[in-house]
């Protein structure tokens, strides 16, 4: 006999209850799951649609799905008819409306990044970097890492760190000119060494964001990009297919966040972040500022809440210029 959970009016077997939290979606960052989803979930738990019987009221709870129920801050019951029983029933629906995404710092944000990760890392140059997040994953050592970057940095900085660590297999990305160690480890044949055209590296990033599995450009036909890929003719004129890149986590950086992880980007430190930030499965922001929800004007949030999963407050933020350039005296 199945063990059984109470509930206030009625009990549902636990393996009943779990198919039934197991059919709802995985990312429920928005906290909002519509009557239909719900529905469906109970159907596929051996509860007939015309059995189900939805409060209207909304529920909130902490309580992680597949765990046992905690009283909920505002009650939410979805009662449904039990087959064997005709009695009402509450499912154990516990959506967390409003999720608490705020953690210490940046070793407890990577907590869970594993050897063979792939890691999308925001920032152009040294320009919007998550330097927080790159020296903790420096020092927690995760190794054979796949690093999808706009470039790798530079000696001793940024994603340079990483490379020096030897925890660096795989580089994808556009510019690596200065980076002297990586030029060596890619001739040393000690890293793989994958070099896209810039806009067609933004486009596969924001194709992977938005599920979109791939594209055809024109840039790139007729060399060694094109090499070993489709080609295809439009209205005349030649393009090759490109694959959408996803990853495994996100690394961003932005001047404001707040605690539900709404982002907003300064000025060019804004660049790969947002995009990046859509298409990976865990996306960890760190920011400069961390506010309280409702603090940031919502015509100026860059990255929505529902994209991200962690967020802190970075700190010791170096700022490096990757090339400071200045204007030459004029002669007297």
């Amino acid at each position: 006999m199945a063990p059984r959970q109470k509930y206030a009016d009625g009990e549902i077997s636990a393996p009943q209850l779990h198919r039934c939290n197991a059919s709802l979606p995985s990312r429920r960052a928005s906290g909002i799951v519509c009557i239909s989803t719900i529905s469906r979930a109970a159907a596929d738990s051996g509860i007939s649609h015309s059995q189900f019987q939805p409060s209207p009221r909304l529920f909130e709870s902490s309580a992680p799905i597949g765990q046992n129920p905690t009283p909920p801050r505002r009650p939410y019951v979805n009662r449904a008819i039990k087959p064997d029983s005709g009695s009402g029933v509450e499912l154990g629906f516990r959506i967390p409306l409003a999720m608490n995404k705020v953690v210490a710092n940046a070793d407890e944000a990577i907590r869970d990044v594993f050897d063979g990760a792939s890691i999308m890392i925001g920032g152009f140059g040294l320009c919007g970097n998550p330097e927080n997040l790159i020296r903790a994953l420096v020092r927690k050592g995760t190794k054979n890492l796949t690093t999808i970057s706009n470039n790798a940095g530079i000696d001793g900085a940024g994603n340079g760190l990483l490379l020096s660590a030897g925890q660096i297999v795989r580089h994808i990305g556009t510019y690596v000119g200065e980076n002297k160690l990586l030029e060596q480890m890619v001739l040393n044949g000690t890293i793989k060494l994958d070099l896209v055209p810039q806009g067609t590296f933004s486009e596969r990033i924001r194709a992977g964001g938005a599920g979109i599995p791939a594209f055809f450009t024109p840039t790139g036909v007729g060399t060694i990009v094109a090499e070993g890929k489709e080609t295809r003719e439009f209205d005349g004129r030649l393009y090759v297919m490109e694959r959408a890149l996803t990853a495994d986590f996100a690394f961003v950086k932005a001047w404001k966040g707040d605690r539900r992880g709404n982002l907003i980007y300064r000025k060019t430190a804004r660049n790969f972040n947002p995009m990046m930030a859509t298409a990976a499965k865990i996306t960890i922001a760190e920011v400069e500022h961390l506010v309280d929800v409702g603090e940031l004007d919502g015509d100026h949030i860059h990255t929505p809440s529902v994209y991200v999963q962690r967020i802190f407050q970075g700190e010791l933020y170096e700022r490096r210029i990757e090339k400071r350039t200045v204007r030459k005296q004029a002669s007297p």
